[in-house]
C-alpha cells in the first residue's frame, strides 16, 4: 500500500478530495478500476489558442427602412472577418431569434424578425460552424436593442444603442468540433466571487484545472449562473478568467448577477447581458441543442429585498422556448441549463420552478437532460425518482428525465482551508468538493463527469466511519459557529461500545443516484451491498447525525464549510459488531449508473 503523503500526489499535493486527507488520517488509498478521462484533445488535433474562431456580430449602421422589423444575413465567414464579402455564402435553415419569436433563415441565409425595444437578437450556433469568440473566449452570436439604454443602474446596465441598425449580421464559421457526434459540454456553477481575492481562488482552482484540458472545444464551457456575488464590477475581472480556457464560454445569470437597484423588472439583467451576453438562448454542439435558461424572477416582494426572488421564466421567455423547441428535430438531444433547478433533492418541499409542468409539456417526447446550479451541492436525480415534495407536480411517476444539479466551482462560496495552491478546501451542504461538470456525449447518450477542482476521473467517493463517538462529537458541536469546533480525535478508530451501538462505514458517492450501487468488502472477505440512505421512491429527507457525511462534517465543523447532514448520495453499511480488535481493511466498489466501478480502501482500527 503506498504511502499517503504529499510527495504521492504530485500534481495538487494538499486536496482535500480523498478520504484519507479529509480525516486526516493517512490510512485510506485511492485506486480506480474503471473511469472516463478525458479525451486528449480536439478530433483534428489543433491548438485553441492558436486557431479560435476571434471575431464579432457585424451590425451595420443606419436608418432601417421599416423601423417595425429588424433583419439580416446569416453567413459562412470563410477568411473569418467578420463581414460577409462576396464569396461568402448565406446558411439556409439557421434559427434566429428576437428573445420572443424564432425563425430560420431563407435560401440566402436571410432572416426577418418583429422589432421591438429592450429586445436581444441572437443566432443559434448550428451543428457543424461555431459563432466567433473574443479575447476572453465569449461567443459573439448577439445584439442587445435599447435605444435609450438602461435606468440610471450602478453598476452601468446596457449603453443607449439608438436607432434599429440596417441589418444585423451574424458570421459563422465552419468547425469539425461542433460537427462531431462526440461532445464534452462543460457546465460550472456558481463562479461566484465576491471580491478579488475569490476571484484569484477561481484562478488558481479550478480555471487552472480548464486549462489544462483541451476536450471541450466543440461544446465548451456553459456557466449557469452567479457569476459574481452581488458586486457587478466584478463581471470583467471574473469574465478575464474564461481566457484561460480551452474553447467558447458562455454564461447564464443567477440571483446573484442582478441589478437590484433597477426600477423595473425588464432591466434587472441588463449589467449581465452588457457584460456576458443574452440572459436565455440557445445552440448545437453535435447532435445536442442546448437551451440556456434564465430562470430567477425579482422582486417577489414590495420594497424589495435581495432574497426576494423565485424560480420562474416568465411568459415571453416560455414563449421563445416554445418556438424554440418547435425548431429542433426529434431526434436531436436537448440539454436544459439553468441557475435553479427544476427541481430538487435537498429543498424537495419548498423550491421549484413556477412553470415546471409547462416546461415538461413542451418537452414532451423529447430525449431531455437538465443540468442547474444555485444550490452548491450535486445531485444526480433519475427518471422516475420521487420524493415527498414533489407529488403534486410530478404525480407518482416521478421525474420525467435526468436532472443533475452541478457542484459549485466557488465551492461552499470560498470556505475553509486555503490549500498551497492557493484555493480554499470549500466542501459543500452535500459532502461534494469543488468542481465541475462534464457531459459526454455520444449522438444523444449522455453520460455525465464530476471533475473535483484539482483532482482526476478517480476521485469520485469519501470514505468514513459514523460511530456513537462521532455523533456524540457532532451534537457537542452542530450548534457551534463552522470552524470552531475541536477536532474528532481517532476518527478512524472504533470501540467495542460503538460496534455494540451501530457504527457505520459511509461512502458519500459524489455523482451516485438511482442504479448506482456501493460494495464492500471487509478483509477480504466477499463484498458485501451498502444501503442508500435515500431511497427517492417518495420519501421525505432524512436530516441529522446518522444521515450525514462524517468526512465532510469533521472537515467542516473544524475548518469552516457547508453542514453535510443530509444527501441523496450517501451509502452505509453497518459494521459487525463481533468484529476482532486490531486494525481492518474496508475496500469500497462503487458502481454508478453507467456502469463504471470506482475502487476506494479505507483502513480502521478496533479497539476493546
Amino acid at each position: 500500500m503506498p504511502e499517503c503523503s504529499p510527495s504521492a500526489r504530485p500534481h495538487r499535493p494538499l486536496r482535500l478530495t480523498t478520504t484519507a486527507l479529509a480525516l486526516a488520517a493517512c490510512s485510506a488509498v485511492l485506486s480506480t478500476t474503471v473511469a472516463t478521462a478525458a479525451p486528449a484533445g480536439p478530433a483534428d488535433g489543433t491548438n485553441w489558442a492558436e486557431t479560435a474562431y476571434r471575431g464579432g456580430v457585424d451590425v451595420v449602421a443606419g436608418t432601417d427602412e421599416n423601423p417595425e422589423t429588424i433583419d439580416g444575413v446569416v453567413f459562412e465567414d470563410k477568411n473569418r472577418n467578420s463581414v460577409q464579402d462576396t464569396n461568402e455564402q448565406g446558411l439556409t435553415g439557421v434559427a434566429v431569434t428576437n428573445g420572443r419569436d424564432v425563425v430560420t433563415t431563407d435560401a440566402q441565409g436571410r432572416y426577418e424578425l418583429p422589432a421591438y425595444d429592450n429586445m436581444t437578437v441572437s443566432v443559434t450556433q448550428p451543428r457543424g460552424y461555431q459563432v466567433p469568440v473574443d479575447e476572453d473566449n465569449v461567443a459573439q452570436f448577439f445584439y442587445h436593442h435599447l435605444p435609450q439604454g438602461s435606468p440610471e443602474l450602478r453598476f452601468g446596465g446596457i449603453a443607449p444603442t439608438g436607432p434599429l441598425p440596417d441589418e444585423v449580421n451574424f458570421p459563422l464559421a465552419k468547425s469539425s468540433e461542433t460537427s462531431s457526434p462526440e461532445q464534452h459540454c462543460l457546465i460550472g456553477a456558481d463562479v461566484q466571487t465576491y471580491n478579488q481575492k475569490e476571484v484569484e481562488y477561481a484562478r488558481n482552482g479550478v480555471f487552472t484545472d480548464l486549462a489544462e484540458r483541451t476536450d471541450y472545444a466543440g461544446c465548451g464551457a456553459l456557466f449557469v449562473g452567479d457569476v459574481v456575488g452581488d458586486d457587478l464590477s466584478l463581471f470583467p475581472q471574473t469574465r478575464e478568467l474564461t481566457g484561460m480556457l480551452n474553447g467558447p464560454a458562455r454564461f447564464l445569470p443567477g440571483n446573484h448577477d442582478l441589478d437590484f437597484d433597477s426600477p423595473e423588472r425588464e432591466h434587472n439583467f441588463d449589467t449581465f447581458r452588457s457584460q456576458l451576453g443574452p440572459d436565455y438562448y440557445s445552440y448545437d454542439a453535435g447532435k445536442a441543442h442546448v437551451v440556456a435558461l434564465n430562470t430567477i424572477e425579482y422582486p417577489t416582494v414590495v420594497p424589495p429585498r435581495k432574497s426576494s426572488y423565485t424560480y420562474g421564466l416568465g411568459e415571453q421567455q416560455l414563449e421563445w422556448l416554445r418556438n424554440d423547441i418547435a425548431q429542433v428535430p426529434d431526434n436531436q438531444l436537448i440539454v436544459l441549463a439553468s441557475h435553479s433547478p427544476l427541481l430538487e433533492f435537498y429543498y424537495s418541499n419548498s423550491h421549484r420552478t413556477k412553470q415546471l409542468q409547462e416546461i415538461y409539456a413542451i418537452l414532451e417526447g423529447r430525449e431531455v437532460i437538465a443540468v442547474s446550479g444555485h444550490t452548491h451541492m450535486s445531485e444526480n436525480l433519475r427518471e422516475g425518482d420521487l420524493m415527498a415534495g414533489w407529488k403534486d407536480l410530478v404525480g407518482d411517476e416521478g421525474l420525467p428525465f435526468t436532472h443533475l444539479t452541478v457542484g459549485a466551482v466557488s465551492g461552499h462560496w470560498y470556505s475553509g482551508r486555503v490549500l498551497e495552491e492557493g484555493y480554499p478546501t470549500s466542501i459543500q451542504r452535500d459532502g461534494t468538493p469543488p468542481g465541475v461538470l462534464t457531459l459526454d456525449i455520444k449522438n444523444t447518450e449522455v453520460t455525465e463527469r464530476y471533475t473535483v477542482t484539482g483532482g482526476d476521473e478517480s476521485e469520485q467517493m469519501a470514505l468514513g466511519v459514523n460511530s456513537p463517538t462521532y455523533r456524540d462529537w457532532y451534537a457537542e458541536n452542530a450548534g457551534k459557529p463552522r470552524g470552531t469546533a475541536p477536532a474528532l480525535e481517532d476518527p478512524l478508530v472504533v470501540s467495542r461500545e460503538d460496534l455494540a451501538a451501530t457504527t457505520w462505514l459511509t461512502t458519500n458517492f459524489w455523482m451516485g443516484s438511482t442504479g448506482s450501487t456501493v460494495r464492500v468488502a471487509i478483509d477480504g472477505a466477499e463484498p458485501v451491498e451498502a444501503v442508500r440512505t435515500q431511497q427517492l421512491q417518495g420519501e421525505t429527507v432524512n436530516v441529522g447525525a446518522e444521515w450525514s457525511d462524517p468526512v465532510a462534517i469533521q472537515e467542516q465543523f473544524v475548518n469552516g464549510g457547508g453542514l453535510a447532514d443530509r444527501t441523496m448520495h450517501l451509502w452505509r453499511l453497518e459494521l459487525p459488531a463481533d468484529l476482532p480488535a486490531g486494525e481492518h481493511t474496508a475496500e469500497v466498489t462503487a458502481t454508478d449508473v453507467h456502469g463504471r466501478n470506482y475502487i476506494d480502501t479505507l483502513t480502521f482500527t478496533v479497539t476493546e
